[in-house]
């Protein structure tokens, strides 16, 4: 019996985080929403750090833009998860009243 492949394995393992990644998302209610973000933020940056020991650790130059590349999703996922954290919370906050209503 042949090994399998690696590269099929990791294919495989990447469909079935999609799968379950989207199912987990789209099941979420929206109270949970802000600390998930947070969650995932958290977790990007750790992505941020694995990516960077990927991309200085290899030696052949796939390997290397794919871990530049990961940094650079990672990055945008960070970035973007604490602007739309940042806009769910202020949507909780009290909005000042326009003129001078005494009420």
């Amino acid at each position: 019996m042949e090994a399998i492949n690696p590269t099929l394995l990791n294919l495989i393992i990447f469909v079935l985080a999609v799968y379950v990644g989207f199912h987990v998302v789209w099941n979420v209610t929206p109270a949970l929403h802000t600390p998930l973000m947070a969650v995932t933020n958290a977790i990007s940056a750790i992505v941020i750090v694995g990516a960077m020991l990927a991309a200085g650790l290899t030696e052949g130059n796939l390997a290397r833009f794919m871990g530049v590349f990961a940094v650079a999703l990672a990055a945008v996922n960070v970035f973007g998860g604490f602007l739309v954290t940042r806009r769910m919370l202020e949507m909780f906050k009290k909005k000042e009243r326009k003129g001078g209503d005494k009420s």
